[in-house]
């Protein structure tokens, strides 16, 4: 059974932890840079995705201290969550090369026909 398309927040929140741990506010901004700014994730929505990844095996946990009286949590991408966002980078890819495909088609078809008649 195929997964169902990854909803693009859950993305930007994984592939922000492709260059390490990071703790829940380097999250925010790293998926809204890497977003190009799509992706504006607020903290009760950022949390409540870590403790769904988290529960799904796809990031852990790794430290856990206290920051001017907060608690600063740390998580890491495991195995399985870089297995699912490379998954999704494929399947995007090939959703993408569909409609790149198709429009390389359509603009080269009137010229390649004019090139073969001259």
């Amino acid at each position: 059974m195929t997964e169902p398309p990854m909803r693009e927040p859950t993305f930007y929140v994984l592939a922000a932890l492709l260059r390490g741990p990071l703790h829940g506010y380097a999250i925010m901004k790293r998926a809204e840079e890497q977003s190009g700014g799509r992706v504006k994730l607020a903290t009760g929505t950022l949390y409540t995705a870590l403790d769904r990844l988290t529960a799904e095996g796809q990031v852990q946990l790794v430290s856990e201290e206290r920051v001017g009286g907060r608690v600063r949590r740390t998580y890491a991408l495991t195995e399985r969550g870089s297995a699912a966002l490379r998954a999704e980078a494929v399947r995007m890819a090939e959703a993408a090369q569909l409609v790149i495909g198709q429009a390389r088609e359509t603009t080269a078809g009137p010229l390649a026909r004019k090139l073969r008649t001259t």
